[in-house]
């Protein structure tokens, strides 16, 4: 998942979103240096991401992009499943998007000294350019894409990849309608503890 589904699955009880979005920035056994609410929100989100790409329709939507982009077909699917979330938001939260966006925009500049460094700039051009709400739009989506684009070693276009959108949104759409109660499902019947094992 991107983004977008992290923070909305993260503990809402703790101090956890910045921690949410970190699991894609640090790799190998998290540091005890960092908070524990932090810590459980990463080892969360590895779990999320890995009942994800495990998932039998999350592997069916990859199946669905084309031979040209199936080698990035899971950066793809994680970026469109964002986007069907910002645009059925109100299947999945009381709280207007809007709202939740300029909540996470706060808690993520005050809690940004936390973060890596590498994760920097992420958050400031998350927070600069409301990458959260663009999701909403196909342009937003392209210029996800294109960002991400950038920071691939080799060369991808995958920029273009928003064709494979386009052209299989609807049977998209019906994946992820059936995929995230899923998801949510087993977040919240599995919680991760700041407790216990992680010290």
């Amino acid at each position: 998942m991107n983004y977008l589904a992290h923070l909305l699955l993260a503990d809402k009880t703790s101090n956890s979103l910045l921690g949410s979005l970190m699991g894609d920035f640090v790799k190998g056994p998290v540091d005890e240096a960092i908070p524990k609410p932090l810590r459980a929100a990463i080892v969360q989100h590895r779990r999320v991401d890995s009942f994800t790409d495990a998932h039998t329709i999350v592997k069916r939507s990859k199946n669905r992009i084309s031979p040209e982009f199936r080698r990035y077909a899971g950066i793809l699917i994680d970026v469109f499943y964002d986007h069907f979330l910002a645009t059925q938001w109100v299947s999945f939260s009381d709280q207007p998007l809007n709202s939740f966006t300029t909540q996470v925009y706060a808690h993520l500049k005050q809690n940004s000294h936390f973060a890596p460094d590498k994760m920097q700039p992420t958050l400031n051009y998350m927070i600069h350019y409301d990458l959260l709400g663009s999701y909403q739009q196909m342009n937003g989506i392209h210029q996800a894409l294109c960002g991400i684009e950038s920071r691939l070693k080799r060369p991808s276009h995958l920029g273009r990849g928003i064709i494979e959108l386009q052209q299989n949104h609807d049977a998209l759409r019906a994946d992820f309608m059936d995929f995230f109660p899923e998801l949510i499902q087993f977040v919240e019947d599995s919680p991760v503890s700041t407790e216990g094992a992680l010290g």
